[in-house]
This record gives C-alpha cells, structure tokens and sequence, in this order.
C-alpha cells in the first residue's frame, strides 16, 4: 500500500512539473511574439521612418514608446514572470494552485500588454483602454507576487551558510520590486494621461524621467541577481562579492532616484559607478576558476556574456557624457540603446538559449549555430546603431544617416533567429522521450 501511494505521489508530481513546463513554454513563446511584432518590427519601422526624415519631430511618440513597453514589459517582463512561475515547481506545496494561477496571470498580462501596443498604435478609445490596459498589468503582478510570497525554497544546508552564494535571490527581490514599482508609474501616468486628455503617449520630458525607472531598477537589477546565481556555474567564476554586488544595487537605487528627479550629471555618475561595482562583485571580466559549462550552447557563449557586461559600461560612459553635452538627443539614444539592446538583449539571448530548454521540458537547443549568429548580429547591430545615432543626431557626421535603417535590419534578423531558434527547439522530442520511444515499453 504504501508503496503505491508512493507511486501515486510521484506520478502527481511530474504531471503538474509537466503542466507547468507547458505554461512557462506559451509564457515564453507569447513573449516572443510580443518582443517580434509590436517590439522589433515596429522599432524598425520607426527608425526607418526617422532616418528618412533626419529626426523623430514628425514620428508619432505613441509609436516609440509601443515599441518600448512591447520590448521591456511584453517581453523582458513575460519571460520574468513566467521563469517565475516555473520556479514554483521546486517549491512546497503547490501542485494544487499554481499551474492555475500562472494561467490567469498569463490571460491578464498578455491582455494588458496588448491593450496597451494596441491603444498606442491606433489611438482607439484611448481615454480608457489606456488605463485599463496598466490596471491588467498590475492586476497580473499582483496575483504572481501572492502567490511567490507564500511559499518558501527549499533550503540546501550546503549554501545555507554562505551569504555569497545566496546574495542573488537579495538581488532578484530588488529588482521585482523595480519591476512593480515600473508597473505603478505605468499606471499613474495613464490615469493622468486620461484624465489629461493629451493623447495615448506619456509627455516626452517626463518619459525621459522614468526611462532609467522602466531599465535600471527593473531588467538591470534582475540580471545581476540571475548573473550572480548562473555565471559562476556557467562561466566558471568565482563566486561573487557579496558586498560588491550589495553596493551596486545600492548606488543604482539612488542613481534611479536622481533621474526620476532630474539630476542628470549624479544620476549618470552614479549608473557607471553600479555598473563597475556589479562587474567587478560578478568578477566578469576575470580569469574563470573552472572549465565553463558549454555544453548545449555555442563555445563563444562566455565571450558574448562579457560583450554584453561591456555594453553595460559603455551605455553608462555615454549616459554621463550625455548629461553633459547632449544636444540632440544622439547621445542619449545611443546609451539607452547600448543598454536594452547591447546589454540586456544580449543577455536574454545569451542566458536564455542556456537555461530555456531545459526549463521547457529538458529539450536540447536546436542549433548552437543559430545561438552564435543571432548574437553576433545582434552586437553588430547595436554597434552600428550607437556609432550612427551618436553621428547622425549630433551632427557630428550626417553621413551616419543612411546607417541607421541598416543597424535596424540587422538586429530585426538577430531577433527573428533568436526566436526561431528557440520555437524550433520548443517543437521537438526532448531528447529523454525520444530514446523512451525508441526503446518502446518494457
């Protein structure tokens, strides 16, 4: 008898692991789309639009800023929240509800995020699909954080006493918290905006305020909490500095608070000084302790996370020159592209195509080929973009102009084989099935 229920017990357990790997699957597939459709290719559309007429003055803002939420909501946050989600499977006591709550989570942010790409492109009724759409948004975040915040990990007695190892999940919980605190603004701003009357687009100057808010306090931060847990295993590191990694998540917060406040020059001085800071605690640019782990990835896997670190701190240099002798706006753009595309793009992809397959039903990456071009791509993108954008805007060397649309097809293509690569490897025989099918029973 008992050992039935045994096995009774097990069989429950790797059908809800099953169930959920089928909802983190359509939460990181829905992302994809949203980072394609209302993300790159309407970001391309934009810039070809800008280059054509030598400036945004006559582009829509509704339509830049679709492009942003779609990229750092409809996909940074659909791929956090639903990683989140799976993240439970190891967690007590939750094969009852969560597989359920990560669907209705997923029905209210996708709706929310698409409300809202859709309000910004056609302006439909905007006085209240505006709203509405930042009201699902929240709505889904909350119903994630209850349902994270009542449960407990697993402790490991082997890490229980080392803060360094554990200092990521500090992390991670600053950056959630950035996350809904982007979330508040979003809504605050479109209450205000309806009640205002001026239009779907958030006023450019205050825009500009809550970019670091929507980039630094949120993507940034959870990426350094899931770098200090992945890359010390991935890349063969050391294990992090603690106190390093503590002081940038502090220096960072009160970066984001000066530019809220439009303290330009301290908010830029101090972004660099937490991304030196968290470079230096994740010891990226060190020499690895240990062979990397590679297997399943790209060999030059190692190499693109440093590129992406290195973006990191270029995106802040330009944001502290920037603050300085901006005239244009080139400046500016150029460091906030260095930031979502040449650092936290790439770390999604880098990151990504190492741990989503497995998560997803313990599948093997379609093609680490595919792996090493998409980011390849994506860099050179990014690098025309940043070269051109500072030439262009500024005034500098107006024959960047023509480059700017180029860089745009370049990263469009970097992002279409990004998901490609990963849609194809969600649509194959995990590789243990299919050697249980070979076998056929026993």
């Amino acid at each position: 008898m008992i050992f039935f229920r045994a096995m009774g017990n097990i069989d429950a357990i790797k059908k809800h692991e099953a169930a959920l790997q089928r909802c983190l699957t359509v939460w990181i597939v829905t992302g994809l789309l949203f980072m394609l459709l209302p993300g790159t290719f309407l970001g391309a559309w934009n810039l070809i639009s800008i280059s054509d007429r030598h400036g945004a003055a006559l582009l829509d803002p509704a339509w830049i800023q679709a492009h942003g939420h779609a990229q750092i909501f409809g996909w940074i946050g659909t791929f956090i929240l639903g990683i989140g989600f799976y993240s439970l499977s190891k967690m007590r006591g939750l094969a009852r509800f969560a597989v359920r709550r990560a669907w209705t989570c997923w029905v209210l942010w996708t709706a929310g995020v698409g409300l809202r790409w859709a309000t910004n492109l056609w302006h439909w009724q905007w006085r209240w699909t505006l709203p509405l759409s930042a009201i699902l948004e929240v709505a889904a975040f909350v119903l994630f954080f209850i349902t994270v915040r009542r449960h407990r990990s697993e402790k490991n007695p082997a890490e229980s006493g080392a803060p360094a190892s554990q200092v990521w999940i500090g992390i991670v919980v600053v950056g959630t918290l950035g996350f809904l605190l982007s979330l508040l603004a979003n809504f605050a701003m479109a209450v205000q905006g309806a009640y205002a009357g001026g239009g779907p687009d958030v006023p450019r100057g205050i825009n500009e305020r809550l970019l670091p808010l929507f980039t630094w306090a949120f993507p940034v931060v959870a990426i350094w909490g899931f770098s200090a847990r992945w890359l010390p295993t991935f890349l063969g590191l050391s294990d992090p500095d603690a106190r390093l990694l503590k002081l940038a998540v502090l220096v960072n917060t009160v970066a984001v608070a000066c530019a809220i406040g439009a303290w330009w020059l301290p908010a830029t001085a101090l972004f660099a000084t937490a991304a030196t800071a968290a470079s230096a605690g994740l010891h990226i640019f060190t020499r690895q302790q240990r062979p990397p782990k590679i297997i399943g990835v790209h060999p030059t896997f190692p190499l693109f996370v440093r590129i992406a670190y290195v973006w990191l701190l270029a995106s802040a240099g330009i944001s502290l020159s920037a603050a300085a002798w901006d005239k244009a706006g080139g400046l500016w753009g150029a460091s906030r592209h260095a930031l979502t595309v040449g650092f936290i793009s790439a770390m999604v992809f880098a990151i990504g195509q190492r741990v989503l397959p497995a998560f997803c039903g313990m599948r093997v990456l379609f093609s680490t080929k595919l792996m090493f071009a998409d980011l390849a791509l994506l860099n050179l993108g990014c690098l025309l973009r940043v070269v051109s954008e500072i030439g262009a805007y500024e005034d500098y060397l107006p024959v960047l102009w023509p480059v700017l649309p180029v860089s745009a097809v370049i990263e469009m293509a970097a992002m279409t084989i990004f998901a490609a690569n990963l849609l194809i490897t969600f649509g194959q025989v995990p590789p243990h099935l299919r050697i249980s099918t070979i076998q056929g029973p026993r």
